[in-house]
């Protein structure tokens, strides 16, 4: 029968010339594609390099389809609770899986989530154990060396020859160049190991040797090797890794995408465990040893980690003995371009002592565990005083804990984390996701975290960027009354029983977004999409003594309209049209900015190209537009004023192993002769940037 059966699927992947072998084509996976739709809606504060690289780290993991639990499949976030279900029961109906495309013969499982789920699965991974661990290292395919250049071609201020003052203090000015020079190597097999360093240098910083302030020509320098499946430990990281359990409330670093068009599977979080950290971002990781080890149904995880971290140091006010000193602030922009941010370079030191403990039990669809993190610094941690900071971590050390459990009944993934800070402080998640029908899916997800909860590796689902200060409701549900139509929703309601920075009261707000997309074909793609969002903030000194921190309610606005064909196999064109605006103490702002992409695809060559007009009335009205960079790179800039922005991204490959990624990018202003402020100040209307990468592959 199932033999009858799987011949059916081949079949009918033949008749539709769909057969491509058991093994999916991943190095024509559109990873850009697939994180523009995932990714929260586009925001200043978000972490996006590092919500890039997680599921960059995914992908070049695939997972086992014969291995694979309810837990794994989820943290896709492309696969609903009734397709999930139904995979696992046609698999254990079935037996393990002949091909990839026998996914066909799965109820629920039409051609466009196959193929959006391909490159996160394969087939019974072939690792070689029977030969040694550096052999096997050594002959690896999934071995590269990527360097990668960028620079602002205009000449900033910080890079000028510095000027004196009228009371004869000279100027402060950039320490190094204006190039940005990243270099990572690595090499990895699914399931086995993974080994790798990235370099990086960013614009301004110097490229010097000098152990005294941890810059070995790069100024920052991160690394990992990691072993998978030794025994019955399932994972062993050294170096820099990042860790996620449960719902992120004490380990969820990294791995937090927020609200965005996916508007039902992004409010649950997945315990992908250990995995290693490859960011060029100098904050947000662990550096030491993470392991976990597995018996039975049972995970025990270990995290140690011992790192210099950047901050600022300022004398103890209450103290009598000079040399004593308190972290005021920490720097986790990254930047050592002068010498007051190099000044905050390694400042202290931070251990962080922690684990996990894990039971899955496949058969009931139940997973549950408990968390714990002590947290340490050789300086105490005070902020300066100010009305909205007084309930923030403060002292020398921290400590965090949590219980959290996941469970399948039916068609409903239920969930929940519950912690608890050492500052006395709670934080708890509780929500669910449901396939109503096979139609319309739903989520819902509470959250309320207490003004003292305090987790530094936490990243709960939140409005804030970080989980603390918070009690809100959201809603979110996914229609799709036919295969070209898909409407997709979500309400969240908030508010901060205390202060904010820029919010001197207690506030609340709302947020809401609407999508509507039509696909009647596989080449033709549209949607329309509208937001809102309002919340308080801080109104303009009035000058009245009575109201010196008067808050006002401002609503942001704003929407999409797109249209995306693949008019042949070479030729891809997009349009879009963008708007947003902003109301506040009765005043409005607008912006509007249209976009055309092209890209064309043949042989070795790739080429993207886009030109867009924007025109805001200000900064509050600025638009986000995701761009196409070269290969790993990410980038979201957002505009603001009067201009024109265009790029083009050229890739050639010269071999097997070389490939050749160029991008050129120019906004010109027609509002202004002067881009920027401080030492990022440009004195003219335009800005040129220029970004060139070489991958190498060791073993093609």
């Amino acid at each position: 029968m199932r033999a009858f059966g799987f011949s059916i699927v081949l079949l009918s992947f033949i008749l539709t010339n769909l057969v491509y072998g058991q093994a999916p084509p991943r190095a024509n996976f559109k990873l850009e594609e697939l994180i523009e739709r995932l990714f929260p809606v586009q925001d200043a504060d978000l972490d996006y390099e590092s919500i890039y690289e997680v599921l960059f780290q995914l992908y070049q993991n695939p997972i086992d389809i014969n291995k694979a639990d309810m837990e794994t499949l989820q943290s896709t976030f492309l696969l609903n609770p009734l397709q999930i279900n139904e995979f696992l029961q046609y698999r254990t109906e079935m037996g393990p899986f002949l091909s990839l495309y026998e996914l066909q013969a799965i109820p629920g499982f039409d051609q466009a989530t196959i193929e959006s789920l391909l490159p996160f699965l394969t087939l019974n991974p072939s690792i070689k154990r029977e030969k040694s661990f550096w052999k096997r290292v050594f002959e690896e395919e999934q071995a590269y060396l990527i360097f990668r250049t960028r620079r602002v071609w205009e000449t900033r201020r910080g890079f000028t020859a510095p000027d004196t003052s009228s009371t004869g203090r000279i100027s402060t000015r950039y320490l190094g160049d204006p190039n940005d020079i990243y270099l990572r190597w690595r090499i990895q097999h699914a399931k086995d190991f993974s080994m790798g360093m990235t370099m990086d240098k960013d614009p301004g910083e110097k490229f010097t040797w000098d152990p005294k302030t941890a810059r070995y020509g790069f100024n920052f320098l991160s690394f990992h090797l990691t072993r998978y499946q030794v025994g019955k430990w399932k994972t062993i990281s050294l170096g820099d890794f990042q860790a996620s359990f449960g719902q992120g409330l004490v380990f969820g670093a990294g791995y937090s995408l927020g609200k965005g068009a996916e508007t039902v599977p992004i409010v649950r979080r997945s315990s992908v465990g250990i995995i290693p950290y490859t960011a060029a971002l100098e904050f947000g990781f662990l550096r030491g040893i993470g392991s976990t080890y597995t018996h039975r149904n049972w995970e025990f995880s270990f995290i140690g980690s011992f790192a210099p971290k950047d901050g600022r140091l300022a004398e103890s006010l209450d103290s009598l003995n000079r040399e004593e000193f308190r972290i005021s602030s920490f720097n986790q922009s990254g930047l050592h371009r002068t010498p007051s941010e190099l000044s905050t370079k390694n400042q202290f030191k931070e251990l962080s002592l922690g684990g996990n403990i894990q039971l899955k039990v496949p058969s009931k669809r139940l997973s549950s565990g408990v968390n714990f993190l002590h947290t340490s610094f050789d300086n105490e941690w005070r902020r300066d005083p100010r009305p909205y900071n007084q309930f923030e971590f403060a002292g020398k050390s921290n400590q965090v804990g949590s219980v959290y459990l996941n469970y399948n009944w039916r068609n409903f993934f239920l969930f929940g984390e519950t912690a608890y800070s050492s500052s006395g402080g709670n934080g708890t998640v509780l929500g669910f996701i449901s396939s109503l029908s096979n139609r319309l899916d739903f989520s819902f997800l509470w959250r309320n975290y207490d003004r003292n909860f305090h987790s530094f590796y936490g990243n709960a689902f939140s409005e804030n960027t970080r989980p603390i200060n918070e009690r809100g409701t959201y809603l979110g549900l996914e229609f799709r009354p036919n295969k070209v139509w898909k409407i997709n929703a979500y309400y969240d309601l908030f508010k901060f029983p205390w202060l904010k920075y820029r919010v001197y009261a207690p506030s609340a707000g709302h947020e809401w977004l609407a999508r509507i997309t039509y696909r009647p074909t596989r080449t033709l793609t549209a949607f329309i999409q509208f937001r809102e969002e309002q919340k308080d903030r801080n109104a303009s000194d009035s000058g009245e003594p009575n109201l010196p921190y008067h808050v006002l309610p401002i609503k942001r606005s704003n929407g999409i309209l797109s249209l995306e064909y693949q008019l042949s196999k070479e030729v891809f064109i997009r349009s879009r049209i963008l708007w947003s605006q902003v109301q506040m103490d009765g005043l409005k702002s607008k912006g509007f900015l249209i976009l055309q992409d092209l890209k064309w695809d043949k042989n070795r060559w790739k080429f993207t190209a886009r030109y867009s007009l924007f025109d805001t009335d200000d900064y509050d009205s600025r638009l986000f537009a995701f761009e196409n960079n070269v290969l790993w790179t990410f980038s979201i800039p957002a505009f603001f004023g009067q201009g024109q922005r265009s790029y083009l991204v050229s890739e050639y490959t010269v071999n097997s192993q070389i490939r050749l990624y160029l991008r050129i990018a120019r906004t010109s202003y027609t509002d202004r002769e002067r881009i920027g402020s401080g030492l990022q100040t440009i004195e003219g209307s335009t800005l040129t940037e220029s970004s060139f990468l070489i991958r190498y592959l060791f073993h093609r």
